[in-house]
């Protein structure tokens, strides 16, 4: 990377993370989601994944007002964390061990060993053992697995693991990654279908889904990372990376020639889709420089975010993200689903600039 390039990532980063923390209702656009998609003084799955990417970006970078900004997030927020325990509201919890760290408030490293408890102890489970999907929202999803809990609460339970150094909670963050691969991972392309419903059998729509492929691409190197060192079988460990490494070379695969992925993998005429590219793209990094898959990859991420960069607006927004999304009906209807900024695609893309930034 030239130092032009570098400065135009650095940029685009600031950009995208003073839209995120900073944008008003009037910037937000005129559609009916526009306080869902980018309100973030709210506890849940989306301003969850918008505060870890700040979190990383604050990092990356050793701007300490950032993870100032961070810590007055869950000043302000924490009190909502109170009212609602579901898998999917717990990506919010993943910055706890970094602002323990960073501060020595005793109050993170209870509250985050608290969660890991409830997690591992009472959170619903299905009869594969993985962790219910249960959410905010007046839905119940009996016996689902979603591909999106790797990352809104096994990462969570991963740097709580490595924090407190529990070994049976850092082996059972990475067991959850493994039972989600087995439940969702097509064996024929290696790539993952969105959702998995137990109680019939079957993968439902069956949907490649471009994000739920990235919640993973991008994840489990990030629990790696935080456990991998405390796990004691060898097994898991072994299967976990093998499945991974097809997932990756299996997303590479599937890149489209301008350098995004469909919002469907295996379905190249549906509309290029900018977050599921971001992860997938911050994986791709990920897992080359962890050794978990071969240098050969490098070329997919960097035209990955070769195509992503542009897709920032002066204002910091991005866009091509498309919005909230349920295990649809059919694979169509996900190329249905209307494209506006979110916090998760603001969250998703700071991810992957601060991955570049980081390491370069």
């Amino acid at each position: 990377m030239n130092n032009r390039s570098r400065t135009d990532i650095q940029e685009a980063a600031r950009r995208v993370y003073h839209f995120m923390m900073h944008s008003k209702p009037e910037d937000w656009g005129g559609h009916v989601w526009t306080d869902w998609a980018m309100n973030i003084d709210k506890w849940d799955w989306n301003p969850g994944v918008g505060i870890i990417a700040a979190a990383e970006y604050g990092r990356a970078t050793g701007d300490s007002s950032v993870l100032q900004e961070v810590e007055g997030w869950v000043r302000r927020n924490r009190g909502q964390s109170e009212e609602v325990r579901v898998i999917n509201s717990m990506a919010p919890y993943a910055i706890f061990p970094q602002l323990y760290k960073a501060t020595g408030d005793v109050y993170y490293l209870e509250k985050a060993v608290e969660i890991a408890e409830w997690m591992v102890e009472q959170a619903p489970r299905t009869s594969e053992g993985a962790f219910e999907h249960t959410v905010t929202e007046n839905a119940r999803f009996s016996e689902q697995i979603w591909a999106d809990t790797v990352f809104m609460a096994v990462l969570f339970l991963a740097r709580t693991a490595r924090l407190t150094g529990n070994r049976k909670h850092a082996e059972e963050a990475l067991l959850q990654a493994l039972l989600h691969l087995r439940a969702l991972q097509d064996e024929d392309t290696g790539l993952l279908f969105h959702g998995w419903d137990g109680s019939a059998g079957n993968w439902m729509s069956a949907a490649r889904w471009n994000r739920a492929n990235g919640w993973n691409a991008a994840g489990i190197p990030m629990i790696l990372e935080e456990a991998e060192k405390l796990c004691r079988d060898s097994d898991l460990l072994h299967e976990l990376k093998y499945r991974y490494g097809r997932l990756i070379e299996a997303l590479a695969a599937c890149q489209l020639p301008g350098g995004m992925w469909p919002t469907v993998l295996d379905r190249p005429g549906f509309y290029e889709e900018t977050s599921g590219s971001a992860a997938i793209a911050l994986g791709l990094y990920k897992a080359v420089r962890m050794e978990l898959a071969s240098e050969q990859l490098l070329p997919y991420a960097d035209r990955a975010l070769a195509a992503i960069v542009p897709m920032v607006a002066a204002t910091g927004a991005v866009s091509g993200v498309s919005g909230g999304t349920p295990v649809l009906e059919s694979e169509r209807a996900y190329n249905e689903v209307p494209l506006f900024p979110t916090l998760y695609g603001q969250g998703l893309v700071l991810l992957l600039l601060s991955e570049v930034i980081e390491q370069r």
